[in-house]
């Protein structure tokens, strides 16, 4: 309904559809994947498990039985000399895995790096190598919250934005519970209880086979649904015969966090400034541009993204499959909560990072673009201006704002960002983010600033030079 209103008003304006097939939509299939417990079953030497309670599964449909191969942490990280697999062949065996990074290794390590070729994790691994499947000895943090991750793999609304999965991707994956472990380690050289000193100390013994009269076999019945979503794309043209091939981006995200399962009463989480404000504010530039009697050289782009609360899913989808060329994007202005002030002498600590009437945070201006940092603050001294506030820029920041929101999936593929937020309030993510709060003074004021931002970069002799890479805190 809301990606509906947002395009009866582009219509009604004259933008220009910039999505899919003429429309205003940018269509993209969202994954559910589930756990069905019926057929989902395993046995180690004929002894069987039962599922929830001896072993939980990965919704990945699937069946494996065969030898066993023991290989530790099971990950080849090649930078490091990482690998677990020397010596063994895993070529139609299971894998016996423990979960988890290998010692002196963390998700900083790998992140932003490529699955498969700079580094493996078992799945991969197994999937590149002929493995039939994957056991993992489950970690402390498993076994602790082990229940509630086997209801969660049953869960339908479990949605997620998935690429394009690889040939031989159904690898099926369960963790084994300790009674099914020491089954399958039974008379082996390792035993479960050395594993587990092993693993708290960081330090994984050499893989091997087990022996070869030890067999498991497990199969994994899992659904796949794909829903549909959608970004919201409308484009209005620029004058320049040639500077209109190049687009400013403003975005905002229209999606909030849903209902709330356990509350009695109103259910609903608003989300009026977040992102309602930013939605309306790219709304009004939008609507303003389009009326304007003078257009400016470059062409403009909006993107409304979807799914931003859930891991940046729209950005994510636009950016790897933008509808114009992404090095055709001189700069993205996002605009993601500009509408709550914090009143004088309000003292609730939940409040303590908002800022007033006349000041918000402008994150990344200067991050990558010595020049979109000089214009950013030449347009706001000449107009409104606002007390821009560059808290967030610092990358050591804890808060980790600049990953937080759409721009950062432009900042990635090289585009300059501007990010405009007022900061988090007492009703952040809450029920009471309500619009009879919202400083509209204070908004439109902002949405005012951003438009004259976006009208100079449209109109600049020079697109935005990139002259500093990102730092390695935000690149990765």
């Amino acid at each position: 309904m809301t990606a509906k209103f947002i395009a009866d008003h582009l219509s009604q304006w004259g933008v220009k559809p910039g999505g899919d097939d003429g429309t205003y939509f940018q269509k993209f299939a969202l994954t559910s994947r589930r756990v069905e417990p019926e057929l989902t079953i395993a046995s180690v030497n004929g002894q069987s498990f039962k599922l929830g309670e001896d072993f939980i599964a990965e919704p990945i449909q699937g069946q494996a039985s065969g030898r066993i191969v023991y290989v530790g942490h099971g990950y080849m990280i090649r930078a490091k000399g990482i690998d677990a697999y020397q010596g063994v062949d895993v070529k139609g065996k299971i894998m016996l895995a423990v979960e988890g990074y290998p010692r002196g290794v963390s998700f900083p390590d790998i992140h932003g790096k490529n699955e498969g070729e700079d580094y493996d994790t078992p799945e991969t691994y197994a999937r590149a190598h002929g493995a039939r499947g994957v056991i993992y000895i489950p970690s402390q943090s498993t076994l602790s919250f082990w229940q509630n991750r086997h209801k969660f793999s049953l869960n339908p609304s479990r949605l997620r934005l998935e690429g394009p999965r690889q040939v031989g991707a159904n690898i099926p994956v369960i963790y084994a519970s300790e009674k099914m472990v020491k089954a399958i380690l039974d008379g082996e050289k390792l035993d479960y209880e050395t594993i587990r000193k092993q693993a708290n100390h960081g330090a994984l013994g050499e893989a091997f086979d087990l022996g070869a009269g030890k067999q498991a076999s497990f199969n994994v019945n899992a659904k796949v649904d794909s829903p549909m979503t959608q970004n919201v794309v409308g484009v209005i043209e620029g004058v320049d015969p040639i500077l209109k091939k190049e687009y400013v981006a403003v975005g905002a995200h229209y999606d909030h966090v849903g209902m709330s399962q356990n509350t009695d009463g109103d259910k609903i989480f608003n989300g009026a400034d977040d992102d309602g404000s930013g939605t309306v504010g790219t709304l009004a530039i939008a609507q303003a541009l389009a009326k304007s009697p003078t257009r400016p050289k470059r062409s403009v782009i909006f993107v409304w993204h979807a799914g931003e609360e859930k891991g940046l899913w729209g950005s994510e989808f636009f950016t790897e499959n933008p509808t114009v060329p992404i090095e055709q994007i001189v700069t993205q202005l996002n605009i993601d909560m500009i509408g709550r002030s914090k009143k004088e002498g309000d003292n609730n600590p939940a409040n303590k990072d908002l800022t007033g009437p006349n000041e918000l945070y402008v994150i990344g201006s200067k991050m990558m673009s010595t020049d979109l940092g000089i214009l950013s603050e030449e347009v706001n001294k000449q107009y409104l201006k606002l007390a821009f506030n560059y808290k967030y820029d610092d990358p050591t920041d804890t808060e980790r704002f600049f990953y937080r929101s759409d721009h950062y999936n432009y900042a990635k593929k090289g585009v300059p960002i501007i990010f405009y937020f007022s900061g988090v309030h007492e009703d952040y993510h809450g029920l009471a983010d309500t619009a009879d709060k919202i400083d509209y003074r204070k908004m439109e004021k902002i949405t005012r600033t951003v438009f004259a931002m976006m009208w100079s970069l449209a109109n600049a002799p020079a697109r935005p030079k990139v002259d500093k890479p990102l730092t390695p805190q935000v690149a990765n």
